[in-house]
């Protein structure tokens, strides 16, 4: 994988993605979007490559070579939109009280 120096992304968000969710205080930082072995660009957001065999589909065309890890980006990846990967995000965020917390003490009691 060739990494490009494209940036897509402003403060750790998807912003030409309304639902996406923001990486930010999650310490998963936005990566570049890269070319594949198929020189096609993974994760530029612009969907068309002329490399890709979307592009250049014909009845010859094996599926399967669009199969595997060199066309997920990871971040840029729609499937960071589903419940259960904002869930995985969310979980990686400190609370928002952070660092001002007790965990082990109720500072709160006997006020209310």
């Amino acid at each position: 994988m060739k990494k490009i120096g494209q940036k897509v992304s402003i403060d750790e968000t998807l912003p030409h993605q309304i639902n996406a969710p923001s990486f930010e205080g999650t310490g998963i930082k936005m990566e570049a979007p890269f070319v594949n072995e198929h020189g096609v660009v993974i994760g530029d957001s612009l969907y068309a490559s002329e490399n890709s065999p979307l592009e250049n589909w014909s009845e010859d065309t094996d599926p399967a070579i669009m199969s595997g890890d060199e066309w997920v980006h990871p971040t840029n990846d729609i499937g960071w939109n589903t419940t259960e990967n904002r869930e995985l995000l969310e979980s990686k965020r400190k609370p928002q009280a952070y660092p001002f917390m007790h965990p082990t003490k109720d500072v709160s009691k006997g006020t209310d």
